[in-house]
C-alpha cells in the first residue's frame, strides 16, 4: 500500500486538512518535514505582528505598555489550558528554554536541600550542559543515567539512581534523538518517592504530544517547534499550583510591585516570580497566535494526524528504504513515539544534504541519524510519501555520495 493514489485519498478525508491555508507556503514545491525543528508562519501571526509593529509600537509608543505587561501571564494561561492542560497562574511565557530550566533546576534543589540532581545522557544538550552548570555553581553532583537512543530512558535505569539523596530529576517527555516517548507518572512517582521533584523538557512535546503533568512538578518548553511562533520565540515554564519556590533570577517583572522602584525585592505570588526582565511583546504575540491556532485544531486530532502520519512514515521506510541499508531508530509503537521519526545511515548527513538539494527538508542529528517531523497541523500524508521517494532513489542512485562528509556548523 505504497501507491500515491493511497496518500491522497488519506489526504482528502484529514480533517485538518483546511489548516494547511492557515500558515504560510511560500513554496509549494518544498517538501518541508522539519517542523519539530522551526514550524510554518501563521498568517494570522504575520497579520498580527504587522498590526503591533505599525500601530501599537508605531502609534501608541510606552503607552502600550498597559495592554503589553500581562502578556507573560495571559499568553501563558492560553498556552497552558489549549495545551498542557494545566489551570490558570502555573504556566509563564518567557525568556528561552535554556534559561527557564536553570532558573527552575536552581530553585528545586535549593528547595529540596539535597545535592544530587538526575538525568540521563540522550537528554538535549543544552539540558544536560544547564543540569551540569547547575550542579557546578550549588556544588551538587549530576548523575547521569544509560538511555537507549531508540527506545529512550528507561524506569529500570532510574530506579538504581533515583535515591534519598536525589533533589531533582530532569528529563525530555519526547527524546529529540529518536521520538520515543518518557513515562511521566511512572518518572514522578519514582522521584516522589524519594522526596525529589521532577522537571520535564516538554520542547518536542508541546502542540503535538498531549502530556498528562496533573503528577509532576516543573516543566519547560520552547515554541518555535509546532507552536510555530517563529525564531527565537520565547519560551514557556509551568510550576506546579501550590508548589513554592524562589526564583534564582531575581528581576523586576518577578517582583509583586515592579514599579514599587525604591522597595526591597519581594517575589510576586505563585510561578509570576519566576519572570524576571522586561517581556519580548513581538515574539509573545507570535506565541499567542500560534496557540490559538492549534487551539482551534484540537490536540487531540492533532495527536491523532500526528501518529497517522509517522506511522505511514515508517511503513513507506520499511518497503522502500530498508534495502538501501536504513533502519527505522524510533520506537514502533505509535502510542510511544512523538511526531518525529528518526531513519539512521551511515551517510546521514550526506544524504540530508542532496535532499535539501532536491526539495526535501529532514534534519540531522548525529552520528547518523535523519530526522523526519511531519508537523499535524500542515503537512500531508503526500508530503511523506513524496519525500520517501526522493530518499528512496537518491539512496538507488548513490547521489548523496558526492556531497562533502563533514557536518556544517549548523545541522
Amino acid at each position: 500500500m505504497t501507491s500515491r493514489e493511497r496518500a491522497l485519498a488519506l489526504d482528502a478525508v484529514d480533517p485538518l486538512a483546511p489548516f494547511r491555508d492557515r500558515v504560510v507556503v511560500a513554496d509549494p514545491e518544498l517538501l518541508y518535514l522539519d517542523g519539530n525543528s522551526l514550524g510554518r508562519l501563521p498568517h494570522a501571526t504575520r497579520d498580527r505582528l504587522r498590526t503591533h509593529v505599525e500601530d501599537e509600537w508605531g502609534g501608541r509608543l510606552v503607552r502600550g505598555w498597559h495592554d503589553w505587561v500581562a502578556l507573560p501571564s495571559v499568553v501563558g494561561d492560553e498556552l497552558g489550558a489549549a495545551l498542557l492542560g494545566v489551570g490558570p497562574g502555573e504556566t509563564l511565557v518567557c525568556d528561552n528554554t535554556s534559561s527557564n530550566l536553570f532558573k527552575l533546576a536552581v530553585a528545586a534543589m535549593r528547595a529540596t536541600g539535597r545535592r544530587v540532581l538526575v538525568t540521563d545522557d540522550d537528554n538535549f544538550p543544552t539540558d544536560r550542559h544547564v543540569l551540569a552548570g547547575v550542579a557546578d555553581l550549588l556544588g551538587a553532583e549530576l548523575r547521569v543515567v544509560h538511555s537507549d537512543r531508540d527506545a529512550g530512558v528507561s524506569v529500570e535505569a532510574l530506579r538504581e539512581a533515583v535515591r534519598d539523596d536525589v533533589g531533582l530529576v530532569s528529563l525530555s517527555h519526547t527524546a529529540y534523538r529518536s521520538g520515543a516517548l518518557a513515562p511521566v507518572a511512572e518518572v514522578d512517582a519514582l522521584a516522589h518517592a524519594v522526596g525529589a521533584l521532577t522537571l520535564w523538557d516538554l520542547s518536542h512535546s508541546v502542540g503535538a504530544v498531549p502530556v498528562d503533568l496533573s503528577t509532576a512538578d516543573l516543566a519547560v518548553g520552547c515554541t518555535y517547534k509546532y507552536v510555530n511562533a517563529g525564531p527565537g520565540a520565547p519560551a514557556w515554564l509551568w510550576v506546579r499550583s501550590g508548589l513554592e519556590l524562589d526564583n534564582p533570577v531575581q528581576g523586576w517583572f518577578g517582583a509583586a510591585d515592579p514599579f514599587a522602584m525604591d522597595a526591597p525585592y519581594a517575589p510576586a505570588a505563585g510561578a509570576q516570580r519566576f519572570l524576571t526582565g522586561t517581556p519580548p511583546v513581538g515574539g509573545l504575540l507570535a506565541v499567542q497566535e500560534g496557540v490559538r491556532l492549534l487551539a482551534e485544531a484540537g490536540l487531540p486530532r492533532l495527536r491523532t494526524k500526528g501518529q497517522a502520519l509517522t506511522s505511514y512514515l515508517v511503513e513507506l521506510a520499511d518497503a522502500w528504504l530498508a534495502p538501501h541499508d536504513v533502519r527505522v531508530a524510533s520506537p514502533r509503537d505509535a502510542d510511544a513515539r512523538g511526531s518525529h521519526v528518526v531513519l539512521e545511515h551511515p551517510r546521514a548527513w550526506q544524504l540530508v544534504q542532496e535532499l535539501v538539494a532536491r526539495g526535501v527538508v529532514p534534519d540531522y542529528r548525529v552520528p547518523d541519524r535523519v530526522r523526519f517531523g511531519p508537523a499535524p497541523l500542515y503537512t500531508r500524508f503526500v508530503d511523506v510519501h513524496d519525500a520517501l521517494a526522493i530518499t528512496r532513489d537518491v539512496l538507488a542512485s548513490g547521489a548523496h555520495l558526492t556531497r562533502p562528509a563533514e557536518p556544517a556548523r549548523v545541522t
